[in-house]
């Protein structure tokens, strides 16, 4: 770095360089020329400073470059001898690098003219303002500058090239600075400068600023400045720049770590990337996209393209939010090379003009309507295989990424790598667990003389793992057996229990078809009590056979433990069904308990409606309260002689965000016989 002494011209602070053997001056400013009246340019300092006066600064001159700090004089108590003008205070000496090569740098004050004023008034304020610029120069920063009232810039010490990899010249005004500063930073720099000047106290911040390359590109740089004060006013200020790309790095990354980190508690999948997304949005990246990978095998499609679904999407204030995506979202070539090479690729484009043979046409139009100006892929990597991938955007037009939030970004993905693992086993774990689940969850029968529809919803919370299952089975004497029940518990072994207590009670039902459902239940409590650990398990069980002469059902009941059964009449508001005594007690409570069995009959257009307690139950409040809403949905929607599936369907999508699973079954006695 260079120094130049000409910016000291104008400045409280006279300056002068000498030679760094010899000390021979070579240049001064008007201030130290009016200072030191018999140093002429080209005279070393022995020849000229000879009375005593001048010994301490001779002394000083010799020391720089010792294992001492940089030396520092005090003259206030000198005489005038040797000096001419107003008394000097401070005198300091510290190496620098000139245009002639290795120099020292003297920096004096003067102390103000004190006529008329009293013995020992206060000059603190020069000598402050020689502290200000000794500890900026003496801290080798790699700019060092120098604004003027007006707004003039001055380069002291370097040049903008000099920080970092270089960044782009500024120019000589405090505006043209600015600019090249990031456009989100300037904002919060302006307010912290303003705060500064008007507190009369230091600045010290890191900004991003204009990098000189090709493209638009920014580098996080220190910036501090000090106010030098003449007669109690902020005169000018004396600056440095230094590169910070590391610090910023480090101090990002540790900041965003502890935002994040809920990911390593995460449930499940979204859960954790959620976490993330919280953390770097919008501090690191405008939008924050997960891409759960669908290879060919586990798609429809024939073709060799890579399928995926979003399960989190996160944005900042502003931007819009992509379009949803399908099962078999299509992703484009340039996702495609990240996940085969399993590199991170950022690519920077013009503001909304994404290159479109590199990504799917979705991605490309909403890059548009975000006017987006660069997108990054980092591929999630476990095992050797590629999972996931995530999507970082900037939006709004602001600068594209850069490598620095590139590099953040990336560590703390990969910090959450164990975690992101574990929520991938427990997902494929459950994934298993609905397979195995929803194959005992039976497509309906077809049945002369009515109609069965189903539905089911696993709870959101866990990842679609629970212990809710209903089935429907035409016994050998042509009766119906629809049954529904619940498992405490929403996790594997819930889902393992509940397809042995479902295939027992089919078995049960089919087998002992005339034996009614009290006794099929009564069957299943010995045998699970018998065979299985399951704490509690809640069923309803009934048994419809046809009545040929009037076109009616006789339904048969037995309930253990579960909601009552739901009556819709064809013409009559909707109410429950209930047996001369209250329900009996849940199967795996008690052994040998009696279950009884009760009768209703259905009418043509009657609907008879079984449910688990997650339709009617809300964390809060009372059950009676979901029950009565129940019915009352029930009522309004047979008044819209909606079909069977569409009537379930609704039934179930009356529920907002369930926090426990749901099934549904229902049986419609035809008008039709």
């Amino acid at each position: 770095m260079v120094f130049d002494i000409e910016c000291f011209d104008g400045s409280e602070v006279a300056a002068g360089l000498v030679t760094r053997f010899r000390h021979k001056l070579i240049q001064r400013t008007p201030l130290f020329e009016r200072l030191f009246a018999c140093w002429r340019s080209g005279q070393e300092a022995r020849t000229a400073l000879t009375v005593p006066a001048h010994r301490p600064v001779l002394q000083a001159l010799d020391s720089v470059g010792t294992d001492r700090p940089p030396p520092r004089v005090d003259l206030s108590g000198a005489s005038d001898d040797g000096f001419s003008g107003p008394c000097l205070r401070l005198v300091h000496c510290l190496p620098v690098t000139s245009r002639y090569g290795p120099a020292l740098l003297v920096l004096a004050t003067h102390a103000p003219d004190l006529t008329g004023v009293a013995p020992g008034a206060d000059t603190a304020e020069h000598e402050a303002n020689l502290m200000r610029y000794e500890a900026l120069l003496a801290a080798t920063p790699q700019v060092v500058c120098r604004v003027t009232q007006q707004g003039e810039v001055f380069t002291l010490v370097g040049r903008a090239g000099d920080v970092g990899d270089g960044l782009r010249d500024p120019g000589r005004s405090v505006r043209s600075w600015e600019a090249r500063i990031h456009p989100a930073d300037r904002v919060r720099f302006d307010q912290e400068w303003a705060d500064a000047a008007r507190n009369v106290v230091p600045l010290d911040t890191v900004v991003r600023a204009q990098r000189v390359t090709t493209t638009v590109s920014y580098r996080h740089v220190r910036v501090q400045a000090v106010p030098l004060l003449c007669k109690g006013a902020v005169s000018e200020w004396i600056g440095s720049v230094a590169d910070a790309e590391e610090q910023w790095r480090l101090r990002t990354r540790d900041r965003l770590l502890e935002r994040a980190a809920g990911a390593a508690s995460a449930r499940d999948l979204p859960e954790a990337y959620a976490a993330v997304a919280g953390a770097v949005v919008p501090d690191l990246t405008d939008a924050f996209l997960v891409f759960q990978l669908r290879h060919a095998e586990q798609t429809q499609s024939e073709d060799e393209a890579l399928y995926a679904t979003r399960p989190q999407t996160t944005t900042a204030r502003g931007v819009p939010q992509p379009p949803p995506v399908g099962g078999d979202f299509a992703l484009g070539s340039l996702a495609k090379e990240a996940i085969d090479t399993r590199q991170t690729r950022l690519v920077v484009f013009p503001p909304g003009e994404p290159p479109r043979d590199q990504v799917s046409t979705p991605t490309a139009d909403w890059m548009v309507q975000a006017n987006a100006t660069s997108l990054v892929l980092i591929p999630i990597v476990i095992d050797e295989r590629t999972v996931a991938l995530v999507a970082g955007a900037s939006c709004l037009g602001n600068p594209p990424l850069g490598e620095s939030e590139v590099s953040v970004l990336e560590e703390i993905l990969r910090t959450f790598q164990d975690p992101l693992r574990r929520s991938l086993e427990l997902q494929s774990i459950r994934n298993t667990a609905l397979v195995l689940q929803r194959s005992f969850l039976i497509t309906p029968p077809h049945v002369d003389g009515g109609q069965v529809a189903a539905v089911y919803r696993p709870t959101s919370t866990t990842a679609e793992i629970g212990g809710d299952w209903y089935d429907a089975t035409v016994l050998p004497d042509g009766a119906l057996a629809l049954s529904i029940g619940d498992i405490v518990g929403h996790d594997l072994e819930a889902a393992t229990e509940m397809t042995k207590a479902s295939s027992m009670l089919r078995a049960l039902a089919y087998t002992h078809d005339h034996a009614g459902p009290a006794h099929t239940l009564g069957q299943l409590d010995q045998v699970m009590q018998g065979v299985s650990s399951v704490a509690l398990v809640t069923a309803a069980h009934a048994v419809l056979r046809p009545r040929s002469h009037d076109r009616s059902w006789d339904v048969m009941l037995s309930n253990a433990g579960h909601p009552p059964p739901l009556l819709v009449p064809a013409a009559a508001p909707a109410h429950y069904l209930y047996g001369p005594q209250p329900a009996d007690p849940p199967l795996c409570v008690a052994s040998w308990i009696e279950r009884h069995d009760w009768h209703h009959t259905l009418h043509p257009g009657d609907t008879l409606v079984l449910y688990t307690d997650g339709l009617v139950e809300t964390p809060g409040a009372d059950i009676s309260d979901g029950l009565t809403q129940l019915a009352s949905r029930a009522t309004d929607l047979r008044r819209q002689r909606l079909s069977l599936s569409r009537l379930v369907t609704k039934l179930l999508a009356r529920v907002g965000g369930a926090g426990d699973d749901i099934a549904i079954i229902a049986f419609q006695a035809s008008n039709d016989f």
